[in-house]
């Protein structure tokens, strides 16, 4: 294979709210470096990561730069603040401006929130491939679903937040939430932290039928519900660190699901696909840091 015809080789930067993935890669085949970086503030975290992307575009090959980030995020091109972190809770983040990674590296940037990045990696290696509309949903430290319809990430006076959504409540339960923006959205009822708060100690010490995994089983149900009912998704692909681990989790997920609808318009197509309508993200845990890579794949492209 000569070197035109070989594959885009792509800088991706996925930025958590714990720790930060830079990646060197055409794919998941093909990974030339990791460097892992820890989440401090904005400035020690983007000049960190800014140090790793200017040796890695110093020298000849890269094509794209691709940021996976967590949000929220303003991705309107029109406005003034594109590409920065919004009205998030995590401490000094709030206006913090992304372009910055790429400033002077003389390649396209694509910018687009971290569940987005792994949707996108999930319709180009995972399982998600031949899908023109599905979701892929991340339990972990907080809930993020990335909506993708007709191929597209769902866009317009910002971007898809519904792991915020308000869902039903279960009879009887007065438990305020843990969210510090609405209490008992889906979030605050079911993220890992509102899981240990309700239960006192963290979840992955939790038998399958303590109370807490009822309480967050139905706010998970409730947002696929709320999904099914408004962005059609062919599929739903459910990762993060509180379903990993759990095998009992997603059947009692795709079962809260099906109790939620109850019948209702796409039930029985659900109903009959068993365990392929709600399945975990073929890539695994590299959907994230993939996502980067997706992204600045799709930078090629604009």
């Amino acid at each position: 294979m000569s070197d035109s015809d070989s594959p885009p080789l792509i800088a991706g930067v996925e930025l958590g709210g714990t720790k930060c993935v830079c990646v060197l890669a055409t794919g998941p085949d093909d990974v030339r470096e990791e460097v892992r970086l820890p989440t401090d503030s904005p400035e020690t975290t983007l000049s960190a990561i800014r140090t790793v992307l200017e040796r890695w575009t110093a020298g000849p090959g890269v094509s794209a730069l691709g940021i996976a980030s967590f949000g929220p995020l303003e991705l309107d091109r029109d406005a003034a603040q594109f590409g920065h972190i919004v009205s998030t809770p995590k401490t000094g983040w709030s206006g913090a401006d992304l372009n910055l990674l790429g400033e002077g590296l003389g390649v396209p940037i694509a910018i687009d929130t971290d569940v987005n990045g792994a949707a996108f990696a999930e319709a180009r290696w995972g399982a998600a491939q031949g899908l023109t509309s599905y979701a892929y949903v991340t339990v972990g430290t907080g809930i993020g679903v990335g909506s993708i319809i007709g191929g597209r990430s769902v866009a317009g006076l910002g971007h898809s937040e519904a792991g915020h959504l308000r869902v039903g409540r279960l009879t009887g339960d007065n438990w305020p939430g843990w969210c510090p923006y609405h209490g008992d959205c889906v979030e605050g009822l079911a993220a890992g932290p509102a899981i240990a708060l309700r239960a006192g100690r963290p979840g992955d010490e939790l038998p399958g039928d303590d109370p807490a995994w009822e309480m967050a089983v139905h706010a998970l149900g409730g947002l696929l519900h709320n999904l099914v009912l408004t962005t059609a998704p062919q599929r739903i692909l459910i990762g993060g660190g509180v379903v990993d681990g759990q095998p009992w989790l997603l059947p009692r997920l795709r079962a809260a699901l099906l109790d939620s609808l109850a019948g209702y318009a796409t039930a029985e197509r659900i109903s009959a696909e068993g365990d392929a309508f709600v399945q975990p993200p073929g890539l695994g845990s590299r959907a994230g840091p993939l996502g980067a890579i997706a992204l600045g794949l799709s930078a090629l492209k604009a």
